[in-house]
């Protein structure tokens, strides 16, 4: 049997504690900065209202601006105002207040979720002669590109094919007109937009299919012209909804 005496055998004295110095009761300096040295990068956030904006937010309050334009909530000085300021917005704090008195759609600091695809930048508008002309060939034109109050297009023994569903429109009326000689020329429109005219096919066709913009103040493209043993079609393009084209028709850009 084990006779040792046990630690919690109140016959046996406990040692006391032993006290500690007030030296080590202080907490130990922070090393002082150095003079000249640089100093440590902050890791605090900027705030949101301070935030850098993208062109994709730029064109999101554009947007709600037109339709408060559409509706008569603003007049053209109001609204011309506001376009302008802001594509020349820095910040998220600049764009909030242009749309803070309107009952639309609120602007949102919310940052994506992590792994969302950021929006892709438009490239910019190409600058493109006001003329179209294929003979004995073809001509084309689409994508991004500046459209101004007036075009020609020009066929003989060719084809021109003119889309303006990406263009970004320059004025509110645009008048394409058309001379087709045993040739061909299409034109196509934004569904979002109107589309008049008519023209005199001898020989030939000349087909445009009239459509009327919900939006009074969406553009208007008119197509006329001559098609003499060719043909020529002016049609909305279903899907395709214009997007540029306010800045412009006020003389803000």
């Amino acid at each position: 049997m084990d006779n040792s005496p046990s630690h919690d055998d109140p016959g046996q004295p406990v040692p006391a504690p032993v006290p500690m110095t007030k030296s080590e009761l202080k907490p130990e300096p922070r090393p002082e900065a150095k003079p000249g040295a640089e100093p440590q990068p902050s890791h605090t956030p900027a705030a949101q209202a301070e935030m850098r904006v993208s062109d994709a937010d730029r064109e999101k309050i554009a947007e709600l601006l037109r339709d408060a334009y559409a509706e008569g909530r603003l007049d053209a000085d109001e609204h011309a105002e506001r376009i302008e300021a802001a594509y020349a917005a820095k910040t998220f704090g600049d764009l909030a207040p242009l749309t803070r008195d309107l009952p639309a759609r609120p602007l949102s600091f919310e940052k994506q979720p992590l792994g969302a695809a950021a929006p892709t930048p438009q490239p910019p508008a190409r600058q493109e002669s006001p003329a179209v002309v294929a003979i004995f060939g073809g001509a084309s034109r689409k994508g991004r590109w500046r459209v101004g109050s007036h075009l020609k297009a020009f066929a003989a023994f060719g084809g021109v094919e003119i889309d303006l569903s990406d263009a970004v429109f320059e004025s509110p009326e645009v008048e394409i007109v058309v001379m087709a000689m045993f040739g061909g020329v299409e034109v196509r429109v934004p569904e979002n937009v109107s589309l008049q005219g008519g023209g005199v096919g001898l020989f030939g066709g000349f087909d445009v299919r009239e459509q009327t913009a919900a939006d009074p103040y969406a553009p208007v493209v008119r197509v006329k012209g001559l098609a003499m043993f060719g043909g020529c079609t002016a049609k909305p393009r279903r899907g395709k909804k214009l997007k540029e084209w306010v800045r412009r028709q006020l003389g803000t850009e």
